[in-house]
């Protein structure tokens, strides 16, 4: 008689539950045994920071499933504050000890799953004890009882979720400063798309240091850049990273990375044939080849059922990772999916990159606003490598887009063949997602664009740069050097051009591309500004000196 299985599973939330309960639909005879650490082994982790500022009102809500739901529905034997403190490979057992008693249980597995997560980097500085950090629903309870009495806050680090709690601490009414070594907010995207996210974040009385390093924290205020400033602060929050929790997995001798992360293959097994890792402890293969961690709670919840499908004997490979991620700042959506242009020129790579500044639908219909989409393209196959998107609406839409076209290896100029909903309070008739295709179209056939980080080196050259704006829009604001032509007139100073080397540029790239595609005609070698005037403003805004605003200022 063939005795039933047991499967342990270690860590819950998106990765851990998932196996869990996919382990189940797959075996009902299987005993199922889930050690968290933690108080909750099923809550909404990304829904956290909002029930800070109050937009989620109920915390109830956040708790997704119970030990009592998931042991009735599912027959998981789930034990929270729990945890695994060592792992018997030869034995096949995992020691299990409680967190109030400190009673310990040893528990014979025929498979494990690691889903153990990853927790936020404690920065060393002096004070970080006074700091806090949001991983779980206790975090986050002690974050709205500082909150309370607290008025000015400084938030260590500029990614997602430090810019979520930013936006709703100011939703608190607290004064809100974000800190961030880095020259720009949000590392998954180009400094001039994050830019934008920036000056949203400021126009909405949140003040943003970019390129300050957080020193020390004192009761009362904050010690920046070596004691270059001061800021006062009764409530600091520390978003600076994550690190992989995976002691449990080395003390066991597993495989990990440089950077402690555990090495699995393409069924999430790691190098011990009985054990498996899911979630943010586990590399992610990526699309461009190689592995990566990658903290999304989308992978978790697939990697968790692919691991216990290839647990109970029907394997299958993950699909790499683009990593796909999007986020709500004050009305602003930023969303991002595969490489960016920095990381591609620093591998040394042959890219071409498209910006556009379209309506999220059609002009004429009331409420139209702009997108500001960035495409990344390898430069010989025209394989799409990277996209990013922010608006007030539709940029997660076409991302979502985009990420399904390098799914399924659509190339940039295929993006104008996809048939996509239109009516005029969706979309345009030529979609944004459609028109970069077509200028991918037009720049494979030989086009030149010239980016706004390469317009000076370009002038330094000799080449000369006409803007075919209108007279009022140069008015407005111009590119120093530029010569006003304007496109309706441009017919007049072609001529005049002949022989000419010459970068054109409009507001948006569209009438650029009019303009140099009429110069070329003429005889004039002409390239188009890519993005105009426009992406010009907000990456040469973005690479400027830091900028210090708001009334905290040391």
């Amino acid at each position: 008689m063939t005795h039933p299985r047991t499967y342990v599973i270690v860590g819950g939330v998106a990765g851990g539950m998932s196996a869990a309960t996919r382990l189940r639909r797959l075996d009902e005879t299987a005993r199922i045994v889930v050690l968290e650490r933690g108080e909750h082994v099923s809550f909404a982790n990304c829904g956290l920071p909002y029930h800070v500022g109050g937009v989620i009102e109920d915390r109830a809500s956040l708790v997704l499933q119970t030990p009592a739901a998931l042991g009735a529905r599912f027959g998981l034997d789930v034990r929270v504050r729990t945890e695994a403190v060592a792992i018997d490979r030869e034995a096949r057992t995992v020691t299990a000890r409680s967190v109030e008693t400190g009673a310990e249980e040893r528990i014979a597995y025929d498979a494990l799953v690691l889903s153990t997560g990853a927790s936020p980097v404690r920065i060393p500085i002096p004070g970080v004890e006074h700091g806090l950090a949001l991983r779980d629903l206790a975090d986050m309870d002690a974050i709205i009882e500082r909150a309370r009495d607290a008025r000015r806050v400084v938030v260590a680090g500029g990614g997602f979720i430090g810019l979520e709690l930013a936006e709703n601490l100011r939703h608190r009414g607290l004064e809100v400063t974000v800190v961030e070594m880095l020259p720009q907010l949000l590392r998954p995207f180009d400094v001039e798309m994050a830019h934008l996210v920036a000056e949203r974040m400021r126009a909405n009385g949140v003040d943003v240091r970019l390129g300050t390093a957080l020193s020390a924290i004192e009761p009362d205020h904050v010690v920046l850049d070596g004691g270059a400033a001061t800021l006062e602060a009764d409530l600091v929050i520390l978003s600076v990273g994550i690190r992989p929790d995976t002691a449990l997995a080395r003390d066991a001798g597993l495989e990990l990375d440089e950077r402690g992360y555990l090495v699995v293959d393409a069924q999430q097994r790691t190098s011990d044939p009985a054990i498996w890792a899911v979630g943010d402890a586990a590399l992610k293969q990526r699309a461009e080849g190689g592995s990566a961690p990658v903290w999304l709670a989308g992978l978790a919840n697939r990697h968790g059922r692919l691991a216990a499908d290839a647990i109970a004997g029907r394997p299958h490979d993950a699909v790499p990772a683009f990593g796909t991620a999007v986020i709500g700042v004050f009305g602003l959506t930023a969303a991002v999916v595969g490489r960016t242009e920095r990381e591609l020129r620093e591998e040394g790579r042959s890219i071409r990159v498209i910006h556009t500044h379209p309506s999220d639908h059609a002009g004429y219909y009331p409420g139209a606003t702009i997108l500001s989409l960035k495409l990344v393209l390898d430069a010989e196959t025209d394989r799409i490598l990277g996209a990013q998107a922010v608006g007030e609406n539709g940029a997660d839409k076409r991302i979502d887009v985009i990420a399904t076209a390098m799914a399924g290896g659509l190339t940039g100029r295929q993006l104008a063949d996809l048939e996509l909903a239109y009516a005029p309070q969706f979309a345009s008739a030529k979609d944004p997602i459609n028109m970069l295709g077509y200028v991918d179209d037009n720049l494979i056939d030989g086009e030149e664009s010239v980016q706004w980080h390469e317009l000076s080196d370009r002038l330094s050259e000799g080449w000369r740069l006409i803007d075919v704006r209108t007279t009022g829009e140069n008015a407005a604001g111009a590119i120093p050097g530029a010569e006003l032509m304007p496109l309706d007139g441009l017919r007049e100073h072609a001529e005049s051009l002949r022989g000419e080397r010459v970068i054109v540029h409009c507001k948006v790239g569209q009438r650029g591309h009019t303009a140099a595609a009429l110069l070329r005609q003429y005889g004039v070698t002409a390239a188009n500004l890519d993005g105009g005037y426009t992406t010009w403003v907000t990456g040469t805004a973005a690479t400027a000196a830091p900028i210090l605003t708001g009334a905290t200022r040391g």
